[in-house]
């Protein structure tokens, strides 16, 4: 099996580069939400292995969990790879941005670029649409229109985008994670109920102009 670094796999050769280790862990985390990172490999997938102390996988874990806002707690274990320890780290989060050392930074390709303020305004403002979209709706499953969720799933597979056929409004909306137990989500009502009626007051007062 030949070795190769990815957008979600990182290569460090040991762990005397576990610093820029953590700049990778939170880069893979604002693209993809998830990785793995071996410590034991080099940068061309040479498998040199890692020298495991007694303190390795407790140091390595305590550097990720000081250094990169919001927190994550990873699974660090020992694998073979090709015969050789390496130490992996595997890792997942949703909480974007995540920073390393005060600053955030986004995977592109095997490298790690500094993110813009403007991209992390962006993934800012991408975070507050998923929160409010997770919300609890007033609305529930007897508003939602059912010929509406038919042709939004009827286009997504014909897109390729969703494998699984509508059956009814119940199901179709639990697995598309618009749901919380039996109630719609704020996302489900913006999809899938009447448009949202919005009540505007306005007032003219006496002046000079």
């Amino acid at each position: 099996m030949i070795m190769k670094e990815t957008e979600t796999t990182e290569f460090k050769k040991s762990t005397a580069e576990l610093k820029s280790g953590v700049v990778s862990i939170s880069a893979i985390l604002n693209k993809h939400g998830k990785g793995e990172l071996y410590f034991g490999i080099k940068d061309d997938g040479t498998v040199v292995g890692q020298t495991i102390g007694r303190n390795t996988i407790k140091d390595v874990t305590q550097t990720i969990v000081d250094n990169i806002e919001p927190k994550i707690y990873p699974e660090i274990t020992v694998k073979k790879v090709k015969g050789k320890e390496c130490v992996l780290v595997e890792f997942h989060g949703s909480h974007t941005p995540y920073f390393a050392y005060g600053r955030a930074y986004m995977r592109v390709g095997e490298s790690d670029k500094q993110m813009t303020a403007r991209e992390i305004k962006r993934q800012f403002d991408r975070k507050q649409s998923f929160l409010w979209g997770k919300e609890i709706s007033d609305k529930t499953l007897k508003d939602v229109k059912a010929s509406v969720v038919k042709a939004y799933m009827r286009k997504a597979n014909e897109a390729g985008r969703i494998s699984f056929k509508y059956t009814n409004v119940l199901e179709t909306l639990k697995k598309l994670g618009l749901l919380s137990g039996k109630k719609l989500t704020k996302a489900a009502e913006v999809l899938f109920c009447d448009p949202f009626m919005l009540e505007f007051q306005a007032a003219i007062f006496c002046g000079d102009r």
